[in-house]
């Protein structure tokens, strides 16, 4: 019986050793040595401190910040661990929303959305990826439009010309991926750290 075992044994030895520990580490090793930003979570270093990630957006509210889609990321509730509590770019939870169009919880947060959107400025379309959440709940863009929308309130934020946030969001719009794939989109945490930078 033993030696009908033993080369099952064997090979199992054998393939943990290669897929389980090899395999792993020789990816490891290439992925830092061609692209360590990326192995490491694309992170956005500020005077040699972690503010962040590009490609996982954070919750800004400061009325002198961009602010980011909203996010239907939750957490578990800390008083009553059956239920969850809204908890915007919770990458450990990353999620979207199962609210369908009839939902009314959904339509009260998109009214309530808007009537602030629109209070800050008025008369001005309201760009959809400021009132709808991504698939992910993370994603650290928006369209420039977007962004453009919300330049008058950080302008008179900051006390800075229109011009100058105008600007910064022209530098900080990334073109469609090989002008084919994708929409223009502006990172708002590069632009908020462009945006600091402007003191």
């Amino acid at each position: 019986m033993l030696r009908k075992l033993r080369p099952a044994l064997v090979l199992l030895a054998l393939l943990t050793l290669v897929t389980g520990l090899a395999y792993p580490i020789a990816l490891t090793g290439l992925a830092q040595a061609l692209f360590p930003t990326q192995a490491n979570g694309s992170q956005v270093e500020v005077q040699g401190k972690v503010v962040g990630s590009a490609l996982i957006g954070q919750n800004f509210t400061a009325a002198k910040y961009v602010h980011g889609r909203p996010s239907a990321t939750t957490d578990t509730d800390p008083k009553d661990p059956t239920k969850t509590v809204p908890a915007p770019y919770n990458a450990m939870n990353s999620a979207g929303s199962n609210l369908g169009p009839t939902s009314q919880a959904l339509s009260d947060r998109v009214k309530a959305d808007i009537a602030t959107l629109q209070a800050e400025n008025p008369g001005v379309p309201i760009p959809a990826d400021l009132v709808t959440t991504s698939a992910s709940g993370l994603d650290p863009d928006i369209s420039p439009e977007a962004a453009y929308f919300q330049a008058p309130r950080i302008a008179r934020e900051r006390q800075l010309p229109i011009a100058t946030i105008s600007s910064l969001i022209d530098q900080q719009t990334k073109p469609r991926l090989f002008g084919l794939l994708g929409e223009p989109h502006v990172n708002v945490l590069a632009l908020n750290i462009a945006l600091d930078a402007q003191r």
